[in-house]
């Protein structure tokens, strides 16, 4: 395990100083789920959530999100993003919507978080936007599953735990 490298000598809060690191690409996916009844999916599928196109907002909340991720995460740069996906699939088996999310930049730093806040602002986004019919909705599993580039190079999920 690696050191914490957002601290200085003094144990204080600091953002990291990449200016030394070469750019290269870098990507990062992410992956969520929202569990709801199946009326709600059914809902979701025929258009028929009153506040629109369920999927089409929460994948523009989603990418919106990735682009403003410094001004929510207090140690994160500021990133030239080349690539948002936002991408959903709907399980009607488990009556769930999954979210996978990849971001890709070529910089300094990596791009994890705004995966990972591109994954749940898009959550949130179906949440809010179908709370008025189905308040019981569970957000679950946001998390990395996959990042390249970089210093310390690629990382793969191996479980979902």
């Amino acid at each position: 395990m690696g050191k914490l490298t957002h601290f200085d000598e003094e144990g204080k809060a600091r953002m990291v100083d990449v200016s030394e690191k070469l750019p290269t690409q870098r990507e990062a996916i992410t992956v969520g789920s929202v569990y709801m009844k199946p009326e709600t999916i059914r809902l979701i599928k025929d258009r028929r959530i009153s506040k629109g196109d369920v999927f089409g907002v929460a994948r523009v909340a989603g990418i919106m999100a990735a682009k403003r991720t410094p001004d929510l995460i207090p140690m994160c740069h500021p990133l030239n993003i080349t690539s948002v996906n936002v991408d959903f699939d709907v399980d009607e088996k488990e009556s769930k919507v999954d979210i996978k999310t990849t971001v890709r930049i070529v910089g300094q730093t990596g791009v994890e978080m705004e995966a990972l806040t591109a994954t749940s602002v898009a959550a949130l986004t179906i949440y809010d936007m179908c709370k008025a019919v189905d308040k019981e909705m569970v957000i679950s599993g946001i998390m990395l599953m996959e990042k390249r580039g970089g210093k310390s190079g690629e990382f793969k999920r191996t479980s979902q735990q």
